[in-house]
């Protein structure tokens, strides 16, 4: 399968603006990592347990866990956000192994980890159905026997119905309180599943304002769509989880490795 350098590229060079995605960066680390925890203690035990966060970004959710008392690994595609998560959790005092790796194609041993986390929509920038299976295989591979996988997903029905053409500008601070304003601009394809997005942020510069602005391509992969290919990579119990009741930003499924 193809490697993906456009979108390395893309996270790479956002790295250290990311935070900018949330009003609070550390208290939505604490938020996610709490919610995410009651989902691996249900499923697991009390634990400590042993988790991949095969998408773990700069750490937001794989801190987070950490931060609950778990043993986290993260690996991402982009070695720029990696190397954010691992300064990010050692300023925590939070002990966390990170390494630079596609999910697609994980570094680990079959049976590695008691649980898998793929969140942040993280599965969207798979294109491809042999692509997405592929990530999905391999989570299923470095999972113990009964272990768990958890995945955050944006909820796209209607987003896919009505053909969404931007998001609502969304205002953050930056460290010194100064304000940012972020949004993004969808460009549908024809097939009506995939769009190009444009990330924009504006942030104060002196008397005046930076625009970054960043493109990347999603497929907006439905809740129906997304189960039959949990399924055929060899998960069952597979459950969506809506954020009124999971505490999480976005729908969460979780599923199981059996045998």
């Amino acid at each position: 399968m193809p490697e993906s350098p456009h979108i390395r590229r893309f996270f790479d060079e956002f790295a250290e603006e990311y935070h900018l995605l949330y009003p609070d960066w550390s208290a939505t680390v604490i938020e996610q990592g709490r919610a995410l925890d009651a989902y691996v203690r249900r499923a697991l035990g009390d634990g400590p347990h042993a988790l991949l966060d095969c998408a773990c970004g700069i750490g937001t959710q794989a801190i987070g866990l950490a931060l609950t008392g778990h043993h986290v690994t993260g690996t991402d595609l982009s070695p720029a956000a990696v190397a954010r998560a691992a300064r990010e959790a050692a300023a925590r005092g939070v002990r966390m192994e990170t390494a630079a790796a596609d999910m697609r194609y994980l570094p680990f041993g079959d049976g590695a980890f008691d649980g898998v986390v793929c969140a942040d929509n993280s599965l969207a920038h798979l294109l491809t159905p042999p692509d997405l299976l592929a990530a999905l295989a391999a989570m299923h591979r470095v999972l113990r026997p009964g272990g768990a996988l958890l995945i955050g997903m944006r909820d796209y029905e209607e987003a896919r119905a009505v053909q969404q053409r931007f998001t609502p500008t969304r205002l953050t601070r930056t460290s010194d309180g100064r304000p940012v304003i972020g949004l993004q601009f969808w460009h549908w394809h024809e097939d009506r599943e995939h769009y190009d997005f444009d990330l924009i942020h504006l942030l104060p510069d002196g008397d005046t304002w930076q625009v970054h602005s960043r493109r990347a391509t999603s497929w907006a992969l439905t809740r129906k769509q997304l189960t039959p290919f949990v399924t055929e990579a060899g998960f069952a119990e597979v459950r969506w989880h809506e954020p009124e009741e999971s505490g999480y930003i976005q729908p969460l499924l979780t599923a199981r490795r059996v045998g």
